[in-house]
């Protein structure tokens, strides 16, 4: 990537040239002109454009809209020592990700009323290097609250079906389900679901020590199964919008596209550690890889890789989910006490474009899994696309080059994740967010990421 500067007065205030681009119509060349923040332009790359800064993209770099990333546990205010808004956009920003929404648990206060998304707001102002909007929480006893946190612009509401990991953030029963169905129906809003099903599980084997064989027997495949039945039949009765988070069992797509097909409002995600590993090559004790769901076999895999092909999964996030190196147990390598969550944030891109080339998938395809389709969901606007009136939030990727991760290079707080020592494809050269470099070797160090409210971005 080469910069120049232009002596003549500006038309815009960057421009892109760019031999490979990823629009919304597919991959092509093109000129991309910024102004004020937003895309006000996209030309042929030969079209004459005057820029205050022109960006040559070198011949092995290909200009991506930045990456949205609907699923990241902050844990920022009260479990910061487990990651932080800083370290965590920052990490976002290098792997290419302008935009992300923040879950509303891990955190204390939970995000489960308006004071505590204004608390955790006024941790972040000032402190982000991206983008980030906030998910509510629909807990047990709350409901009453939802009404208040869709005004404040929270993006919707999670929701566990079982017990999510922490105690102040309480499941929601079946009829709490339903009736937090019907008030997000009203709101016109979107329920997101971690759903796996707390009774299949009590009768499952439990977890315990370092054989990966025995945790993945913990979670069956049918608790994922039960309980995504139940979420469509919910969302069914009740016309509400809702959205199956992290999806790990491939058994769940046909019903998933059947309740498409009838007019149920559902929408999936998957993330890269489903897409990348399998449980057969999982070592024992190595708990950098345990997450809820599980990753399951290597044919499961595939199923997942083709529910994106066919379109039943909408969407590729990472479920980054943090904690101290002290809380995933690597001493004992304990599946059954270590805290489940695969630290990934800065690496999604790089890890699915990996396989999804082997697959014969495409730049544009990943684009529409990582970008596109999450903002889509998310309700994002202004995001997930280079066309004219988005965000200039890009991306300058290098997909033929590779790294091998060393978690002490990462930018998380936490030296783990379960990508330690993989080769992987792809580079992030630079990000860009709203015209201005947030990664790379034009980034200044000083956070310019704004907190978004739904309908606002």
């Amino acid at each position: 990537m080469v910069e120049s500067a232009n002596p003549s007065a500006p038309e815009f205030d960057v421009v892109f040239r760019a031999r490979r681009l990823i629009g919304p119509n597919g991959e092509g060349s093109g000129s991309v002109g910024v102004r004020d923040g937003r895309i006000a332009a996209v030309e042929a790359l030969d079209t004459p454009m005057r820029g205050d800064r022109t960006v040559e993209l070198a011949e092995d770099e290909v200009l991506l809209p930045g990456m949205v990333d609907s699923h990241v546990h902050v844990n920022d205010p009260g479990r910061s020592e487990w990651e932080g808004f800083p370290t965590a956009t920052r990490a976002a920003a290098s792997g290419g990700i302008t935009t992300i929404v923040d879950m509303p648990l891990n955190c204390l206060p939970p995000t489960i009323d308006s004071g505590a998304l204004e608390t955790k707001r006024g941790v972040a102002s000032g402190n982000v290097h991206v983008d980030v909007g906030f998910w509510g929480g629909a807990v047990h006893g709350n409901l009453d609250e939802l009404r208040g946190l869709h005004e404040s612009g929270v993006y919707g509401f999670k929701c566990f079906l079982l017990h999510s990991g922490v105690d102040e953030f309480p499941p929601l029963d079946p009829s709490e389900l339903e009736q937090a169905l019907r008030t997000v129906a009203e709101l016109d809003a979107l329920m997101i679901v971690h759903a796996e099903d707390s009774t299949a599980i009590e009768h499952a084997p439990s977890a315990h020590g370092e054989n990966y064989r025995d945790f993945l027997a913990s979670r069956p495949r049918g608790a994922e199964n039960t309980a995504i039945a139940q979420v469509l039949e919910a969302a069914r009765r009740t016309g509400a919008r809702v959205h199956i988070l992290h999806l790990s069992s491939s058994d769940a797509l046909p019903m998933i596209a059947s309740a498409r097909a009838d007019g149920v409002r559902v929408t999936v995600e998957t993330c890269p550690h489903y897409l990348s590993f399998i449980a057969e090559e999982v070592p024992d004790g190595a708990t950098q890889f345990k997450c809820c769901p599980p990753v399951r076999e290597a044919g499961n895999r595939e199923l997942l890789w083709r529910g994106l092909a066919e379109g039943t999964i909408d969407c590729v996030v990472s479920d980054h989910s943090p904690c101290t190196p002290e809380l995933k147990r690597l001493d004992s390598g304990d599946f059954g006490v270590a805290w489940g969550g695969v630290s990934s944030l800065q690496l999604g891109l790089s890890a699915v474009w990996t396989h999804a080339r082997t697959r014969g998938f495409g730049l544009a395809e990943v684009v529409s899994w990582m970008s596109a389709g999450p903002a889509r969901v998310a309700g994002l606007r202004n995001k997930g696309a280079i066309a004219v009136g988005a965000d200039a939030d890009l991306c300058v990727f290098a997909p033929d080059s590779a790294y091998v991760v060393d978690a002490d290079q990462l930018h998380h707080r936490n030296a783990v994740t379960a990508y330690h020592g993989r080769a992987l494809a792809g580079v992030v050269r630079s990000t860009w967010l709203r015209g201005t470099p947030i990664a790379g070797p034009e980034a200044g160090g000083t956070p310019t990421g704004k907190l978004l409210n739904r309908g606002e971005a």
